[in-house]
């Protein structure tokens, strides 16, 4: 299996873990996205562990779009459970999603599991996933859509008050009753649930 995490101290961790594990073997490592498209595409590994978070260049998501586009089952393993989060990471392809805090045998049953192509969910994020399918899509106010998809453009608070002819304080309000409707708290996220969603035309 080939690591992914741009921390070195918990790369070393996982290293250190993963080697006491039976049927494990650590064929590479990587620090960031790119580094785990290049290693996976060269060592063919059956796993990739992924971390999403990878600080410069592309992020944990792509990497996992890119590689698990070749074949090979990708694992995320992160400290991050939001909506979004998991929704971009489970279209991208991964074959499972863990977190961070979960038990080191869970960890080894779950690598397992992803080289075999079954797919494995730490417990809240199953249930986040259960009870996103069972929740209606969220209902947002013309208002709120209208934010949204200025959101999307990309522009800032103060461009969507102009856009809007609203303050900025109103654009703020709007923003967070649209994150506590979304389940997210970054505008990434809210655009990325409003895609999924199809919330904005």
């Amino acid at each position: 299996m080939l690591l992914c995490d741009d921390h070195v101290v918990v790369r070393a961790g996982l290293l250190a873990l993963l080697g006491s594990a039976p049927g494990i073997e650590v064929v590479g490592e990587a620090g960031t996205g790119e580094e785990a498209v290049a290693l996976a595409a060269k060592l063919n590994p059956d796993v990739v562990l992924m971390d999403l978070q990878l600080g410069p260049g592309i992020d944990g998501v792509e990497a996992t779009r890119e590689i698990a586009g070749t074949g090979v089952h990708v694992l995320v393993l992160t400290t991050y459970d939001t909506d979004a989060d998991i929704t971009r990471a489970i279209e991208a392809g991964a074959t499972g999603y863990l977190l961070k805090a979960e038990r080191p045998e869970e960890l080894f049953a779950a690598i397992h599991a992803a080289a075999e192509g079954r797919t494995t969910l730490s417990p809240p994020v199953a249930s986040r996933v259960m009870a996103r399918m069972r929740s209606p899509r969220p209902s947002l106010t013309d208002r709120e859509l209208d934010i949204l998809a200025q959101l999307a453009q990309g522009l800032g608070n103060r461009d969507i008050a102009r856009a809007l002819f609203i303050s900025e304080a109103t654009v703020k309000t709007h923003l967070g009753r649209i994150y506590d409707k979304l389940g997210v708290d970054t505008r990434a996220g809210a655009v990325a649930v409003a895609k999924e969603q199809r919330l904005l035309s």
